[in-house]
Formats: C-alpha cells, sequence, structure tokens
C-alpha cells in the first residue's frame, strides 16, 4: 500500500509567505525559509513553492529564495511559478528543486509537458491544475486563477498524463482558503481517469477534511497552506488521527 503524503504550500508574493480566501485577499503568513525548515523538521513528506505571482508579472520564480529554502529542507521540494521553458527547469533543479509545477504555461503550449518530461523525466514534472465550476462544469483558469478558460479539467487531466506528467495538484478554487472540505468528487472522478498521482488542495480546514480526501476523494496527497501555517493543524498530529482511521501514512 502506498502511503498517502502530506504537504505544506509556500504561497509566495514578494519574498513572503502568504495565504487567501478563493485566490484573493491575501494575509502575511511568515518567513518562507523560516517555514520551510520547520516542516521539514516536523513531520512533513514533501514542501510545495509556489511563486503566485511570477506568471502575472511575467517574470522568473525567485531563485535566490529557492535556493535558500533547498538548504534547510531534507524532503523532497516542487517548486512553479513562472516556468516556460527547459532552462527554467534546469535553473531550478540546479539551485535544490526536486520537482517543477507547470500550469499557465503548460495550458498555453501543451508541448511543454512532453518536452520536459523527456529532458527531465516525468517523475519531475507536476501539472498544477486551478479549475472552477461555471454552470456546473470545471473549467481551468490560469494566471493564478485570474484567467478562466473554456478547457474541461477532467480533459485537461487525462492529456497531461498522456504528454507526460508525472503527477496533477488540483486546486479547487471554490474551496481554496474556505476551510469546509476538499472537492472530493472532482478529486474521486479525476484518480478514476487518469492513473498517476493527484494532490488534493483547497479546502482543509480539519483532521476529518484529509481523511474525506483520501477516502472520498481517493487522492493520492493532501496539500494544505493556513491550517499548518498559523499552527491550526499540526502535521505530525494529523498522522496520527489518520492512522488511526487505518490511512497509510510515513510517521
Amino acid at each position: 500500500m502506498f502511503t498517502k503524503r502530506i504537504i505544506p504550500c509556500l504561497d509566495i508574493k514578494n519574498g513572503r509567505t502568504v495565504k487567501g480566501v478563493n485566490f484573493v485577499n491575501l494575509r502575511d503568513a511568515g518567513d518562507p525559509v523560516v517555514l520551510a525548515k520547520f516542516y521539514a523538521e516536523n513531520g512533513a513528506d514533501e514542501l510545495v513553492f509556489l511563486d503566485i505571482s511570477a506568471t502575472e508579472e511575467r517574470r522568473k520564480t525567485l531563485v535566490n529564495l529557492v535556493l535558500k529554502v533547498a538548504e534547510q529542507v531534507n524532503i523532497p521540494f516542487t517548486v512553479g511559478g513562472g516556468i516556460s521553458s527547459v532552462d527554467d527547469v534546469s535553473i531550478l533543479l540546479n539551485a535544490g528543486a526536486d520537482k517543477v509545477s507547470v500550469n499557465s504555461s503548460a495550458v498555453k503550449n501543451p508541448s511543454l509537458i512532453n518536452e520536459l518530461a523527456n529532458k527531465f523525466g516525468s517523475q519531475c514534472i507536476t501539472v498544477a491544475i486551478d479549475a472552477k465550476r461555471i454552470d456546473g462544469i470545471w473549467k481551468v483558469h490560469l494566471v493564478g486563477g485570474k484567467v478562466a478558460t473554456e478547457i474541461n479539467l477532467f480533459d485537461w487531466a487525462r492529456e497531461v498524463e498522456k504528454r507526460g506528467a508525472g503527477e496533477i495538484l488540483f486546486t479547487s478554487m471554490e474551496n481554496d482558503g474556505v476551510k469546509k472540505g476538499f472537492a472530493n468528487e472532482a478529486l474521486a472522478t479525476l484518480s478514476s481517469l487518469v492513473n498517476i498521482p493527484i494532490i488534493a488542495s483547497g479546502g482543509a480546514g480539519a483532521i476529518q477534511d484529509f481523511t474525506e480526501a483520501f477516502t472520498k476523494g481517493k487522492a493520492d496527497a493532501a496539500l494544505a497552506a493556513s491550517v499548518f501555517h498559523f499552527k491550526e493543524i499540526e502535521i505530525n498530529t494529523l498522522k496520527k488521527e489518520l492512522q488511526k482511521k487505518n490511512i497509510a501514512v510515513r510517521l
């Protein structure tokens, strides 16, 4: 049985960790280097670092910050934001990232996924998908959720798998920051459609939400931010509770 992963997410803006609700109303959550070190020492299985304004501001990910975080952690570390080429990925992997996450650039240029998977291996390539229900249909959104598309979430998920993505990070925009649980129905559908791991994102507010992401949503990993940043849930406590529910985790 594969163990389920618990992944804190560091959303970065102007060099600080931030967190909002439904992708807006951001508030400061601390120094990303300090937080990364804390999580690495306190039970996190992986870390995700997302430079959330890099695409909108048309600049590259903050490489110096990636270097500083990488020096402090000994767990897998995924970096996303503003990545649009093989060179971008090379720089980040050389700076200490283990994996990269692509989102808007992959939608605009789907062959980028093939290119990156062929060059670095699928295990290095996460495709992040931000989606929201519009008239009952899950639609993919770009540029930190600011730009809607007509692309269907499930069609896009199948395509990114075929193109070589190693895993999918699915964020439900309507659940994000609301703390009322993950989008488990959509997660379960995704898990039934593709054979690569699905990371659930958006909606964690209580330990039960994680339990349901793994049982109802069939997710392979669960990502959260504010409940970890503001010490509402301790990762080790969460894992012990998951284990009591017969969910395999690494303690």
